[in-house]
């Protein structure tokens, strides 16, 4: 159900190496946020260049059920966002893993990639409960 190439945290935000030359990391939430937050309605995302910390708050996401924060799953700088979800940010219900990526981030610590769940580690912290 997730994706075997993506790395998890605990917060529901999944990571992608896009395989750029920059050593950048795709960044979006995963299907089973989306699910919990309902119809996205609108997106609060970090500019290009801003430093992010791991674990702290980077964005935010409204629900027409709640609000939400997205949390940097690495430390680094910000070099993209994905400007399409300012007008339709309900691409992130209908396509999690594709275009409704959110940011990517240049990690100023790499090892931290290592500290994310895989796929097995992040569904069984999903049936825990």
């Amino acid at each position: 159900m997730y994706p075997e190439d993506l790395r998890y945290t605990r917060e529901h935000e999944w990571v992608r190496d896009p395989g750029e030359a920059e050593g950048s990391v795709r960044v979006g939430i995963t299907d089973y946020a989306q699910h919990a937050l309902g119809d996205i309605v609108f997106v609060t995302l970090p500019e290009v260049g801003a430093e992010v910390t791991a674990g702290e708050r980077c964005g935010e996401l409204e629900s027409t059920k709640s609000v939400s924060d997205l949390y940097a799953p690495v430390s680094g700088t910000v070099v993209a966002r994905n400007t399409t979800l300012d007008a339709t940010p309900e691409v992130i219900n209908s396509d999690p893993y594709g275009e409704g990526w959110m940011i990517e981030i240049k990690p100023s610590d790499p090892a931290q990639l290592e500290q994310l769940l895989n796929a097995a580690e992040y569904q069984a912290l999903l049936d825990s409960g």
